[in-house]
C-alpha cells in the first residue's frame, strides 16, 4: 500500500475494518507528515504522539477480537482546540486560556469516540474563534499548505489547513459566520455548516450560542457525510440541538440526484466576485449540468441586511461571554480578537433584539426565492483568491476590516438564517490556490448537499490533489 496518510478517511478506516491497514499503520503515517512538514503549516497547538499510538494499538487489539466499536474505528483525527476533553488543557486559541483543563468532554468527541475515532491533538485557531484569516498572535499563525504566504482562513484554521496536508483524516471545526466554510475552501478541502441544532455545543468553546454551529472538515463529501452521520442528533446537555432522526448520509449519497435540482443565483453573490474565481465557478456549475441534473437561475434577496444583522448578533454574544475578561485582562488578548469583542459593547440593545427578531422573517424570504424551483442554491464561498497572511494582518494595516467584511459577505448570512451550507472544491486560480463553492439547503437539508456534492466530486478530481509541502 502507498502512503496511508493520502487515503481518504472513508478508505483508512475501509482498510482497517478489512485487515489490509492497522490503526497504528495509519497513525505513524500521519504522524510522519505532521514531523516532516508541521514547521511549515503550524497546524497544531499540541499532539500527544505517544498517547495517539496507544490508543491506536489499543484500536488493533479490539480488531484483532472482532469488537469494532464503529465506522471510524482506528481512524486518527484531531480537533480545533475548543472543544473539551475532560482532564486535558484545551486553549481556544488564547493566552487566557493557555492553561486550562475542562472538567467535562464536549458531545462530538464522546461520539467520536463511540465511532472508534482517535485523538491526535488540539488544532491551532483564531484566538477565541474570532476571526477569519487563521491569523493567530499567541500560538504563531497557521499557513496554507498550497502556498504559506497566504492564509489558510478562520477561524478553524488548523483544521482546514492539517487536512489538506494530509496530517489527519478529518476535523472537527466551528462555524459562526463562515469558520468552518472559509478554512475550507481556502485549504481545499470540505467543510460543513449544519443546520443550526443539528449538531451538539455541549462542551465547547461559544463564540455566539444564537448562530454558533459545529461541523467537520474533510478531504470527500463521504468523510464529511460519515463524520457527520456520527455526530449529528438530539444531545439532552444542549436544548437547541433538533430532535429529528439522523439520516443515513452516505445511503443519501448512494441513492444518486436524478431528483435533486440546483439554483444558481443571478444576483448578489456575483456581484462583487473577481474574474479568475468566477471562471473556476463557472466550470464547476458545468460539471454539474454534466450529471444531467435541472440547473436554473434565480433571483435572490439583497443578504447585505443579512450580514449586518448576523454581525450585530456574533459582536453582541461575543461581547456579553467576553465582558469580565476584557474587564480584567485586555492586556491579554491579541489586537485583532480585542477590537472585535469589543466593537460588541457599543451596540445597542435594540439592534440586538430586532436582529433576532428578524431571522424568521428573513429566512422565509430566502428560501422562498432560493428554493421555489431548487433543492439548494451553489454560489461562491468567497469573493476574491486566497489573500496572503501579510495583507490580512491587523498589525499595521488599515483595510484589514474590510477584508473581513469581504471574506465572511458570502457565509455570514447563510449563518444568520440557520441554514446548512457545505464547501465543496472546486479547482485553482493562478498560483495554485484553492477556489471551492458553496451548496446552500434548506433546514435540515445537508442530505441533499452530500449527494450533490458527492456526485461532483464523482465527475472532477480536485479533491485529491495533494499541496506540494516543501
Amino acid at each position: 500500500m502507498n502512503d496511508p496518510a493520502l487515503l481518504s478517511l472513508e478508505e483508512t478506516a475501509t482498510a482497517i475494518r478489512e485487515g489490509r491497514l492497522t490503526s497504528v499503520e495509519a497513525t505513524e503515517a500521519c504522524l510522519s507528515r505532521i514531523e516532516a512538514y508541521e514547521g511549515t503549516v503550524n497546524s497544531f497547538i499540541s499532539l500527544d504522539r505517544a498517547a495517539a499510538l496507544k490508543a491506536a494499538q489499543k484500536a488493533d487489539a479490539e480488531m484483532a477480537k472482532g469488537d469494532i466499536r464503529g465506522p471510524l474505528h482506528g481512524v486518527p483525527l484531531a480537533h480545533k482546540d475548543m472543544y473539551y476533553r475532560k482532564g486535558h488543557t484545551t486553549t481556544c486559541g488564547s493566552t487566557i486560556r493557555r492553561n486550562y483543563v475542562p472538567d467535562v468532554t464536549a458531545t462530538v468527541l464522546e461520539k467520536l469516540e463511540d465511532a472508534g475515532a482517535l485523538h491526535l491533538g488540539g488544532l491551532n485557531m483564531s484566538e477565541f474563534a474570532a476571526g477569519p484569516t487563521g491569523h493567530n498572535e499567541h500560538f504563531g499563525n497557521c499557513h496554507n499548505p498550497w502556498n504559506p504566504d497566504h492564509v489558510t482562513g478562520g477561524s478553524s484554521s488548523g483544521s482546514g489547513a492539517a487536512t489538506a496536508a494530509r496530517f489527519i483524516y478529518g476535523a472537527m471545526g466551528s462555524d459562526t459566520g463562515g469558520s468552518i466554510r472559509l478554512p475550507a475552501a481556502l485549504c481545499g478541502v470540505v467543510g460543513l455548516k449544519p443546520t443550526y441544532g443539528r449538531i451538539s455545543r455541549y462542551g465547547s468553546m461559544p463564540r455566539a450560542w444564537s448562530v454558533d454551529t459545529m461541523g467537520p472538515l474533510t478531504r470527500t463529501v463521504r468523510d464529511c457525510a460519515m463524520m457527520t452521520g456520527a455526530i449529528a442528533g438530539l444531545d439532552p446537555n444542549d436544548s437547541t440541538t433538533l430532535d429529528e432522526p439522523v439520516p443515513d448520509y452516505l445511503a443519501a449519497i448512494d441513492a444518486g440526484v436524478k431528483d435533486l435540482r440546483v439554483a444558481v443565483p443571478k444576483n448578489f453573490f456575483y456581484d462583487t466576485v473577481e474574474d479568475s474565481v468566477r471562471e473556476v465557478l463557472e466550470a464547476s456549475v458545468e460539471a454539474l449540468r454534466g450529471l444531467d441534473i435541472q440547473v436554473v437561475e434565480v433571483e435572490i434577496p439583497d443578504l447585505r441586511p443579512l450580514f449586518r444583522l448576523g454581525d450585530a448578533i456574533s459582536k453582541s454574544e461575543a461581547a456579553t461571554i467576553h465582558a469580565k475578561w476584557m474587564r480584567q485582562r485586555p492586556q491579554d488578548y491579541g489586537r485583532h480578537t480585542a477590537a472585535r469583542v469589543e466593537a460588541g459593547f457599543h451596540l445597542p440593545a435594540t439592534r440586538y433584539i430586532e436582529a433576532l427578531s428578524l431571522r424568521g422573517k428573513y429566512m422565509t424570504e430566502f428560501c422562498t426565492a432560493a428554493f421555489a424551483e431548487a433543492d439548494m442554491l451553489h454560489c461562491p464561498v468567497i469573493p476574491i483568491p486566497v489573500p496572503t497572511i501579510e495583507e490580512t494582518d491587523f498589525h499595521g494595516n488599515d483595510t484589514v476590516a474590510d477584508m473581513v467584511a469581504k471574506l465572511t459577505s458570502f457565509t455570514r448570512p447563510i449563518n444568520y438564517l440557520g441554514l446548512p451550507s457545505l464547501a465543496v472544491p472546486c479547482g485553482f486560480t493562478e498560483g495554485d490556490l484553492p477556489v471551492s463553492f458553496q451548496l446552500v439547503g434548506r433546514p435540515l437539508g445537508e442530505h441533499q448537499l452530500f449527494a450533490m456534492g458527492a456526485a461532483y466530486q464523482g465527475v472532477t478530481d480536485w479533491h485529491k490533489r495533494v499541496p506540494g509541502l516543501a
